[in-house]
């Protein structure tokens, strides 16, 4: 009975300390999937590294972030659908009040969970032109004058487009005294100015830079400052507006996936990783405008001085602004024409 008793004993201890063992996140592997917006690869790419080997170091556990990419708005329809994103980087609010209102896997206060409405970087709208800039493009202006090709991507799928599509509608607005049909006038002549859109804004570089076609690319300051590295050769040159839109592309943990991943902690982690000198020091690498002021002031040579507005202070809100301008039968419905 004695041995019995000691050999149960045994086994009992020794599936306890099988499953202290195993259930030990800091011995054992995890991986985050982070769904994100089309030109986002390489800042996450070098995140991930540099966030990996940190949470090594402080845990001892080994995590692995898978990445996903596309337009910000086809992403957002793929985790309403079940793509199981643990986080989300996308390129506007609107797409993630969308996967809480219509998939309830994130609470409605989302924003409220990190530091500057869960915005770690901004970005602009700026433009691309041609070397030599032959089309003498200067200005919101001469993107609608005729023989001009504009490239931009279709803001129906794509987050950044939406925010150039708003960029060239407030510099309407703000130069026609707030005359809405003045701005919609003037961003019909826009769009009939462009030949294409792709459905994402890395595609849309890649039509300017690589294959060259359109005069001038309306694109994230990120992008356009990331495509005049690349080129190298001189291909391209930067034009900055009068007047552009301050872009905030949020983020957040997918709560639901998260619970049911078991992988809160580091998702977390990983998020507000973003916020720290190292994370602000990789978006200012490449090319985002960091939050953190002593990063800022360190990149400020990088970055153009620019005429900013929000977009709550000429559309209220990202819901406004997509109930108006971006849903079915909304404006941007009724002023393009898809070339035939």
């Amino acid at each position: 009975m004695k041995i019995s008793k000691v050999l149960y004993l045994s086994a009992a201890l020794a599936a306890v300390l099988s499953l202290y063992l195993f259930a030990r996140p800091a011995k054992s592997g995890v991986t985050l999937l982070n769904v994100s917006y089309d030109a986002s690869r390489e800042l996450y790419r070098d995140v991930d590294d540099n966030f990996a080997a940190a949470w090594k170091s402080k845990t001892g556990q080994t995590v692995t972030i898978r990445q996903s990419h596309g337009g910000s708005g086809t992403q957002a329809r793929a985790v309403i659908d079940g793509l199981e994103a643990d986080v989300v980087t996308l390129a506007l609010a609107y797409d993630l009040d969308e996967i809480s209102q219509r998939a309830g896997l994130l609470p409605q206060d989302w924003q409220s969970r990190l530091p500057d409405h869960s915005a770690p970087y901004t970005s602009t709208v700026v433009f691309l032109v041609r070397k030599g800039n032959p089309k003498q493009i200067r200005d919101w202006d001469d993107l609608i004058r005729p023989g001009v090709a504009v490239i931009t991507a279709n803001p129906k799928t794509s987050g950044g487009a939406r925010w150039n599509y708003l960029a060239a509608w407030g510099y309407a607005l703000r130069t026609n005294q707030g005359n809405e049909a003045a701005a919609k006038d003037f961003v019909t002549k826009l769009y009939r100015n462009v030949p294409v859109l792709d459905s994402g804004s890395r595609g849309a570089t890649n039509t300017f830079v690589e294959r060259g076609i359109g005069d001038v690319l309306i694109a994230w300051e990120s992008e356009a400052l990331l495509a005049l590295k690349e080129t190298g050769s001189g291909k391209v040159e930067l034009v900055v507006p009068s007047i552009s839109i301050e872009a905030e592309p949020p983020v957040s943990v997918v709560d639901a996936n998260v619970n049911r991943h078991g992988t809160q902690t580091v998702a977390r982690a990983y998020l507000e990783y973003l916020y720290t000198a190292d994370g602000q020091e990789i978006a200012a690498r490449h090319f985002y405008r960091p939050r953190l002021k002593s990063v800022a002031d360190k990149y400020a040579n990088q970055f153009p001085a620019l005429n900013l507005f929000r977009i709550d202070e000429i559309f209220g809100d990202w819901q406004k602004a997509q109930k108006t301008h971006f849903s079915d039968g909304g404006i941007f419905d009724q002023i393009y024409q898809p070339a035939s």
